[in-house]
């Protein structure tokens, strides 16, 4: 561990410019006319700096990777980081969540999904959680077709690629599945931590009418012990859903299933975590299917008004308010990504309230595509996410001349509607893999216990 003396003598051109702006913060009132007898003060030194400054300090630092370092050089910046939640809102309302990579899924060319680094400006914090990190995911275990297990469904593929696929990324967790050895595995590979489950089970067809036309998966990590999660298996039909619960502290890695649902919809898919409630907006036309993760319980709400050829994608306001993008499959002038809030009106109703809409000129500066070329004119989008008031998206000119696009991965603000050019990948389905708040930076029992 690099000792707090160390850190600030390899940062002291960045820590004199934030110390001087932290302590001038912290000045009330103009400093009073020294006398000139008056004994001089004995120079400030690191130990002598009380939380307040040290906050003012850390929330300037350039990334969440930056703040990690130098609270983990010692105790007491430490202590200093994870005793106050009004500073890590704080921090987190001023920093952008970074993007540290991309897993992407290549059934056709290796059994593992692949990570490919978020290629950016040289940042030796940023390259120290990666090379910390796991990301070659080497824990996993790796089938071969004699370890497959017979599927119980006769009309299943036979021929099931024995390899993991990602079925959730959230929180610096992913949820994978190998239905070839019918193995779930869910992975963290900043801790390099994995726990290993069965699938769900399948039920009879008495109780499931649809029989499981499509399943989906989702994480809950535990705000409190960074080790425990709930995974929570939904199987989607034309008629109705089915919720199944894994508890990472039950032992017996046994599903809880819970009664099926009665409620339309047109099979759903690729469901939205926002604040506790898992919303699927594709494959609804007017409503979005909604289950309760605290209650499991389904229901419906009803989505913003449709431009015709969009999609929706539910997320998460700054302040963890749920927020609705309606992106259209090819954007141009009259046809923008737009993003409703559900807020109260001028006289107190909640309802959907269009605020933001993404600048389409820069959008089609920064892809290289003219958006009033008429009907050539194409800027294809796809949102990964909305975490924290950010739109992660990839961007590229789907121009018939480009044969070979370039696939450009942004940010949007919310609060401010800036739009940030963060990295090219390859793919825009990719699963792009965003550094949360440790959960060792949260003081709690388990953290103090482990400190």
């Amino acid at each position: 561990m690099m000792s707090p003396y160390m850190y600030f003598a390899t940062n002291m051109a960045n820590i004199n410019i934030y110390l001087s702006q932290a302590m001038a913060s912290q000045q009330q009132s103009p400093p009073a006319k020294k006398k000139k007898n008056a004994p001089s003060l004995p120079p400030t030194t690191i130990s002598g700096l009380d939380e307040d400054i040290l906050h003012e300090i850390f929330v300037r630092l350039p990334s969440l990777p930056s703040l990690v370092r130098a609270a983990f050089t010692c105790r007491t910046f430490l202590d200093a980081v994870r005793s106050s939640p009004a500073f890590r809102r704080r921090f987190r309302d001023l920093h952008c969540s970074p993007v540290l990579g991309h897993f992407i899924d290549n059934e056709q060319v290796t059994l593992i999904p692949n990570f490919l680094p978020l290629r950016r400006r040289s940042d030796p914090d940023l390259g120290a959680v990666l090379r910390g990190a796991d990301f070659f995911l080497t824990r996993l275990p790796v089938f071969d077709q004699q370890d497959a297990v017979p599927d119980p469904d006769p009309e299943d593929d036979d021929d099931a690629f024995p390899g993991w696929s990602i079925h959730d990324c959230r929180d610096g967790f992913l949820v994978l599945g190998n239905w070839s050895a019918q193995q779930m595995a869910v992975y963290n590979p900043l801790t390099r931590t994995m726990d290993l489950f069965p699938p769900p089970p399948r039920e009879d067809s008495d109780s499931d009418p649809d029989d499981g036309l499509y399943l989906d998966f989702h994480i809950l990590p535990s705000e409190q012990d960074h080790r425990s999660f709930r995974l929570v298996c939904v199987r989607h039909g034309e008629t109705g859903a089915q919720a199944h619960v894994l508890s990472s502290s039950d032992t017996s890695s046994k599903w809880q299933s819970f009664p099926w649902a009665d409620i339309d919809g047109l099979w759903p898919q690729n469901g939205t975590m926002v604040n506790g409630c898992i919303y699927w907006t594709i494959g609804m036309p007017n409503d979005a299917r909604v289950l309760d993760t605290a209650t499991m319980q389904f229901s419906r709400i009803h989505l913003p008004p449709r431009r015709v050829n969009t999609t929706w994608k539910a997320g998460e306001t700054k302040d963890g308010r749920l927020c609705m993008a309606s992106v259209p499959f090819e954007v141009q002038a009259q046809r923008p990504l737009d993003v409703w809030f559900w807020r109260a009106d001028g006289g107190g109703v909640e309802r959907w309230m269009l605020d933001k809409s993404l600048p389409m000129q820069e959008l089609a500066e920064i892809v290289q595509c003219h958006i009033d070329d008429g009907h050539n004119a194409r800027v294809q989008l796809n949102v990964a996410a909305i975490i924290h008031g950010f739109i992660y998206l990839s961007a590229h000119c789907g121009r018939w001349q480009h044969h070979h696009p370039t696939f450009w991965f942004l940010s949007f603000c919310l609060e401010t509607g800036v739009l940030n050019k963060l990295g090219r990948v390859l793919d825009a389905a990719s699963h792009p893999y965003i550094m949360p708040w440790p959960r060792s930076l949260v003081h709690n029992k388990l953290s103090s216990l482990s400190s």
